[in-house]
Order: structure tokens, then sequence, then C-alpha cells
């Protein structure tokens, strides 16, 4: 008589989940605040609301978003506990452009088999980042999906609420002709991109993720793995330095991923207007000149796919540049005014000149 079946002899091992929990446990209790109610393992995240009725009209805001591809590199090198920081930048610094403050996120992790130590080290940097960012992380889920997936894959997504003042929110309904754009300087690729990326240097240059690569100074697995830079806490320290006042400075903000510099920060430009960038402000890191250059790939298919070493944009009076920048510079991120915006209509962004060497 054949084996009776069971969940566990389909490859679902439930005890291993229940051994990840209690691994994550203590990263997700330094990732909270204080309206943060309960502990992990509850059916669903508890947050305190009261702290909303000091608000004249809070909006609330909502972003989700995954990692990406770049898992793939996370899951070759075997390290797993910095891509949290690629899921957390993707997903609060979408609600940070708009002013919102991230109060809490959950996240999913599904997998081919549920390894607890693997697990406990991806959501320990989703913890960490969260920590970074001011944000709770009040809750997640791990499911385990055999025959979807194979044993050592798995991928990341995951989900925040944040608040802002109605009368507060950034936009393009704020940006006016004569603004200035200030560029925010990435950590590197940050986490778009990577099915290129991957495509040029393991498919057409056939490098391995150990080779020391003499122009990125370490090896590319390295480089590949940097974590996103999570900006929403300094970008929103930065908002309430700016507009504590009447005249409220800064108008609108952009977050560089998927579509690259111009396609973003064209979502935050009114139709009447139109915004020039000019590339010779700024030098992008070298990774960003070995993809074009081994991949052969345009300019303009690089710019439309990469963050070329911007990773948040600020559009704001030019009377508020430089304060912006010491703030910036005060909290490790680098910045500078790499363009402005015209009275041409369109709505459209030109990058216009060449990088500096």
């Amino acid at each position: 008589m054949s084996e009776r079946a069971s969940y566990a002899a389909a490859g679902v091992d439930i005890e291993a989940g229940d051994r990840a929990v209690e691994l994550m446990k203590e990263w997700v209790a330094k990732a909270t605040r204080p309206e943060v109610v309960g502990g992990l393992g509850g059916f669903a995240g508890l947050f305190d609301a009261t702290a909303l009725t000091s608000y004249r009209r809070p909006l609330l805001a909502t972003s989700t978003d995954g990692i990406g591809t770049k898992v793939a590199i996370a899951q070759k090198l075997d390290k797993h506990d910095t891509i949290g920081f690629d899921l957390v930048g993707m997903v609060v610094d979408d609600l940070v452009v708009c002013g919102a403050e991230p109060l809490f996120m959950t996240d999913y992790i599904c997998t081919g088999k549920v390894v607890p130590e693997t697990i406990a080290q991806i959501v320990k940097g989703i913890a960490e980042a969260c920590v970074e960012a001011g944000t709770a992380l009040v809750g997640g889920e791990t499911a385990e999906h055999p025959g979807l997936l194979k044993a050592d894959e798995y991928d990341v997504a995951g989900a925040a609420t944040g608040v802002v003042e109605a009368d507060e929110v950034l936009g393009a309904e704020r940006v006016r002709a004569g603004d200035v754009v200030l560029a925010m300087a990435s950590s590197g690729l940050h986490s778009n991109g990577y099915s290129l990326v991957r495509h040029v240097f393991f498919d057409r240059a056939k490098w391995t993720l150990d080779r020391e690569v003499p122009e990125l100074g370490t090896t590319l697995g390295d480089v590949l793995l940097t974590p996103t830079r999570v900006y929403a806490k300094h970008c929103l320290e930065l908002i309430q330095e700016l507009n504590d006042g009447e005249d409220r400075p800064l108008h609108a903000m952009s977050h560089i991923t998927g579509g690259g510099f111009a396609a973003n920060l064209a979502r935050v430009i009114p139709a009447e207007l139109s915004v020039r960038i000019d590339r010779s402000t700024w030098t992008p890191a070298p990774i960003f000149g070995l993809v074009g250059l081994l991949g052969d790939v345009a300019l303009p298919e690089l710019e439309k796919t990469l963050n070329m070493g911007a990773g948040m944009v600020a559009v704001l009076d030019p009377s508020a540049a430089d304060a912006a920048i010491q703030a910036l510079a005060a909290r490790d991120i680098p910045a500078w005014v790499c363009g402005e915006v015209t009275a041409a209509p369109g709505g459209t962004v030109a990058l216009e000149g060449a990088y500096a060497k």
C-alpha cells in the first residue's frame, strides 16, 4: 500500500515555517513604532490610528512593490540579509514623494522550500531597513510553493501605508517655471533593470559574480548586491525643514526607479511646463558605463532602464537649493542641482549634454 498523502509529502514543511518565525522575531521586534499594538504571530498587524486625530485632514497613502530579479544575485551569492533594503526602499520611497510618512509595512516571501535561516536573514534586512526608514514592520507571510519554485528560489514583495496632511501633499500642481531640479545620489543600481544587467554580464560577457573588476574596485557580485539607498526618513526631514513656513519651497519629488530619470520625473511635471536636465552636472558610477559598454547598450536605453546615479529627485524653488544640498550632505546623501523647469509646454523631461568624466 502506498504511503498516505500529507502536506509534508507534498513538499510543504509547516515546522520549518514555524522555526523561521522564531528566528525572525528578534529582528521584527526592532522595526517598531509606539503605535504598534501586539506582536508577531497574529492574523493581522495592528496599528493605533489615534495619532491621526492630530491631523487636520489626514490622507492615507499606500504603495506596494517587489525586489525584482535582483533576488537571483542574492541567491547565487547565498547572501540574503541586504535585499530587504531593496524591498523597503522600493516601497517607502514611493510614499515619501508625495510627502507621506510611512507608518507601517508588511512583507510576503514565497519560496520553493522554507530554509528558516534564509528566511530569517531576508526578514533581518527588511527590519533593519524599516528602522532606517522610521516605519514599523507589523507583519508578513512566508509561503512554501514546491513545484512552482525550486528549493533554493524565492521572491519577496511588500506593501506600506503612510499618512500626509491634505494641504501638504507634494506634486505637479505645486511645480513652477524657474524651479530647479535637485538630484540625490543613488548607492548604485538600486533594484531596477536587473534583467538587462544580468543579460549583459552573464549571457553576453560571460562574467561571474566573483570576478574582480578594477573599474569597480571590488567583485562584480559585491556591486550588483549593493543595497538600495533608503531616502524616506531623510526626505521627510528635508520636507519638514524647508516647508515649515508659509513659502513651502519644496514642491515635488520623484523616485527614480523603473523607467529611468526622465520618465519618473515627468510624472510630477504639469503639462504646461517642461524640464531640462544637464548630464554634465554628475558622473554616473562605473557600473552604469560597464553595462553600456559590455552590452553595447545605447544611452537612451540605459537611461530609460537604470537610475544612472540619481535615485531621488526634488523640484524646488532655487532659493532653497543650497539649504537642501547642505541638509542632505549632513545626512550623507550627496545632492546637486542638475536642471531646471521651463515654461515650455509639454510636460516633458529632456536630458542634454554629456555626463562628466
